[in-house]
């Protein structure tokens, strides 16, 4: 297996944080790693959730939401291919001063997953820092528009 991992402080609240990042049909708002975002099913994001995602560089993906929970942060969903599997996490935790401490990981595995993260090396680190640095930014944004709001 192949992981790769980025991490990241949001000087938002984690419940903040968490509203936004499961709120996938917006991630093309916030970071230019994601194009287009089709939800496969109707309603809000639950375990067994599907969704489509369109990538700059990278085929056309459906992950599946295996483990969702609020009250530890964690978001994590699954991809894969014949040979090759992908699980992607997502998770926040409080920080001092009220912020929230976000971690993104990407592990490889399967015959062919090793190779394949070998391949996508670069990009893998180029898409968890622009996903961790979009979210910030976006949660940093709206955090600093409420507070300019009479």
């Amino acid at each position: 297996m192949s992981t790769f991992r980025y991490s990241a402080e949001i000087f938002s609240s984690p419940e903040f944080v968490w509203k936004v990042l499961i709120d996938v049909e917006r991630w093309p708002e916030w970071t230019p790693t994601v194009t287009r975002v089709e939800r496969l099913e109707a309603g809000a994001l639950a375990l067994g959730s599907r969704t489509r995602i369109w990538q700059p560089g990278l085929m056309t993906t459906v992950w599946e939401v295996t483990e969702l929970d609020p009250a530890t942060g964690i978001f994590v969903w699954r991809t894969g291919r014949p040979g090759v599997k992908v699980i992607a996490v997502h998770d926040i935790k409080p920080a001092p001063g009220g912020s929230t401490y976000l971690t993104l990981a990407l592990t490889y595995g399967g015959l062919l997953g090793p190779f394949m993260a070998m391949q996508l090396k670069h990009l893998n680190w180029e898409y968890l820092t622009r996903e961790a640095q979009g979210l910030k930014a976006r949660c940093e944004q709206s955090l600093s528009d409420n507070a300019a709001a009479p």
